[in-house]
């Protein structure tokens, strides 16, 4: 679907969007999600094992507008960089962001740049010159009338802020309604969740 306010597609990192609480607060194996083929995996074991580690590749999905890769193939394309990595355990380790950059920049077209401190002013600020923002918060977010359970580890994409510059719009990947999926927060609740660090855009591609 479409966004109202942003005009970016709004996708989440599991296939079903209906079944993403089952997913990441029920229990439910993501291998029974009935459309794991639309994600572009080579098998519901594979879609398993990598969905829940692909919020970034969501975002850049979302970013890229309509006509995106699958969201394996984009998944592809960030391995070849280094972006993700695996032990030798087969532990995922992953998105790395300077590979992740040099992906999206050579791949792409897209220019993209690595934020290692990022205040929520400066992110204000990047929103008004017309960037995006794939920001780290910790994925508690989808539930802001909570304390936060801590920052960092997932990421969303903000996509603008209100014109009182109060509020910031984003999208998450894991957001388990379509009013977390595509939601709006006073900054301050959004700085709670917020880690100070992520990677900007030109944006939005439409």
């Amino acid at each position: 679907m479409t966004c109202r306010t942003c005009r970016l597609p709004v996708h989440t990192q599991f296939a079903s969007p209906d079944l993403v609480g089952a997913i990441v607060e029920g229990g439910l194996d993501p291998a029974e999600d009935p459309r794991w083929a639309d994600s572009g995996a080579a098998s519901a074991a594979e879609y398993a094992r990598w969905a829940g580690h692909l919020c970034g590749m969501t975002c850049l999905r979302m970013a890229l507008g309509t006509g995106a890769p699958s969201l394996f193939a984009l998944r592809d394309g960030a391995a070849r960089y280094d972006a993700y990595t695996e032990d030798a355990d087969g532990v995922i380790k992953g998105l790395v962001y300077a590979p992740f950059v040099r992906y999206v920049s050579e791949v792409h077209g897209l220019d993209a740049v690595v934020h290692r401190e990022l205040s929520p002013a400066a992110v204000l600020g990047l929103l008004d010159e017309g960037r995006t923002v794939m920001a780290s918060v910790h994925y508690g977010i989808r539930h802001p009338d909570r304390p936060a359970p801590g920052r960092g580890g997932h990421l969303v994409l903000l996509t603008s802020r209100t014109a009182d510059g109060e509020r910031v719009h984003f999208h998450n990947p894991s957001g388990t309604t379509s009013g977390t999926r595509a939601a709006t927060l006073p900054v301050p609740v959004f700085a709670r969740f917020f880690a100070g660090r992520g990677v900007s855009l030109p944006g939005p591609v439409t």
